[in-house]
């Protein structure tokens, strides 16, 4: 069923066995993530955190491409400051919004995903991309440095591989995303719906209390040092085993039966 109304072309959800599939809808312009795009993706994923009916997300793109990256039109139709801090703010807002997601997202990668498209694959806590999908941070060949991309890059895959990206600007195609660690697997396309459909279940078949508690946390003790890290994650496992559905997992592995999760 999709929760957006029907006049918004922008982006389409649809849900499916607690799975909501988050499709950008501008494929004209290669799912270029214009202001209205943006906003309607950060509001979207504003809602899903609520969603008790949701357990993962998936981020898609309709037509030829995932997603080409900022809307460079959209942009130079208004060269002023201001303008341009409006663009890579609410950008800004909206990557942070998909790593505090109390749940996991997954990007469903097809043909091109370049520069802010490629920052959205990074961004998102799982990737699955068809073999034929390729990837850049192509700013530089235009004179923009994709410094804001760099931002998601960075954490995603090893400096080395990232500076590479970053200073050349060239495509890599899916199996060097994959080695480098920006996207999990890479599937013939034809199966690419299949493929993520059958991981993003897996996911959603966990206790929702459970993949919001590690969620956080993964991203949290990264910021750590080493003994500030082990100190948070004793303390969040801590209290992750006074939760209900950690009982109930523990019980239910004991017992050798399925836990039935309440999410609390």
């Amino acid at each position: 069923m999709n929760a957006l109304p029907e006049t918004e072309s922008d982006l389409l959800r649809a849900d499916r066995a607690g799975v909501a599939w988050l499709t950008l809808n501008r494929p004209a312009a290669r799912n270029a993530l214009s202001l209205g795009l943006m906003a309607a993706l950060e509001a979207e994923l504003a809602h899903l955190a609520e969603d008790s009916n949701i357990g993962v997300v998936v981020i898609a793109g309709a037509g030829p491409a995932f997603c080409a990256g900022h809307d460079l039109r959209e942009m130079r139709a208004r060269p002023e400051r201001a303008a341009y801090q409006e663009v890579f703010a609410t950008c800004a807002r909206l990557m942070q919004r998909i790593v505090r997601l109390p749940k996991p997202v997954i990007a469903r990668v097809h043909g091109i995903a370049t520069a802010a498209g490629c920052q959205l694959v990074a961004t998102c806590d799982l990737a699955v991309a068809a073999e034929t999908a390729r990837f850049a941070t192509p700013g530089v060949n235009i004179g923009l440095f994709c410094s804001t991309p760099m931002v998601a890059l960075s954490r995603a895959v090893g400096r080395k591989a990232a500076m590479e990206m970053l200073l050349t600007g060239e495509m890599i195609d899916a199996p060097r995303a994959r080695e480098i660690g920006l996207v999990n697997r890479i599937v013939p396309e034809a199966d690419l719906d299949a493929a993520v459909t059958e991981l993003a279940a897996r996911i959603a078949g966990k206790s929702p209390l459970t993949l919001a508690i590690g969620k956080e946390a993964f991203y949290r003790q990264a910021e750590y040092d080493l003994d500030a890290a082990y100190r948070y994650a004793a303390e969040v496992m801590t209290r992750n085993m006074l939760a209900r559905d950690a009982e109930e997992g523990i019980d239910a592995f004991l017992g050798k039966r399925a836990p039935v999760w309440t999410g609390t």
